[in-house]
């Protein structure tokens, strides 16, 4: 297995896209679909997962229902990206408009993806590692915007 981030942060971005390609409709299915995928996986783990995802059921093409991923969960709010920062935090750093954020291992990529679900003003981008994360800003001044933002309790 390749590929950054955790165990857990790789099964879980390899659920969403097998449940966004195809129609599971049980638990036995995505446990095949992920064991397919590289993963070992036991029916607990899988429930936690589904638990953890948010993962809904809608009906399905066949008229059967299926896992789905909530439309509401990719839309994050400053209030949750903070909540989840003070758990994880570590250190905060800007060199000209980069800000480099450093989290608690195995933590990068869902910070990464609340962050992404917003609309930060003069934000380009992130990218994530397992406990880290490069900002990127449009300038300098949307840097220290940025991380003011960030840095306020």
């Amino acid at each position: 297995m390749s590929g950054g981030g955790s165990l857990k942060e790789r099964r879980h971005m390899k659920i969403k896209e097998i449940v966004s390609q195809h129609e599971v409709e049980t638990q036995d299915e995505l446990v095949a679909a992920l064991e397919a995928a590289g993963f070992s996986v036991t029916q607990a783990t899988i429930s936690r997962d589904i638990k953890e995802l948010q993962l809904i059921k809608v009906v399905g093409s066949n008229g059967r229902y299926r896992y789905a991923i909530p439309v509401t969960a990719t839309l994050a709010t400053m209030d949750s990206l903070r909540r989840r920062l003070t758990e994880v935090f570590v250190s905060l750093a800007r060199a000209n408009n980069l800000l480099v954020l450093k989290v608690l291992p195995g933590n990068a990529h869902s910070i990464a993806s609340l962050i992404d679900g917003m609309e930060i003003d003069g934000l380009l981008g992130t990218i994530a590692g397992d406990d880290t994360l490069l900002l990127i800003a449009a300038d300098e001044a949307a840097a220290v915007s940025i991380e003011r933002l960030l840095s306020a309790p």
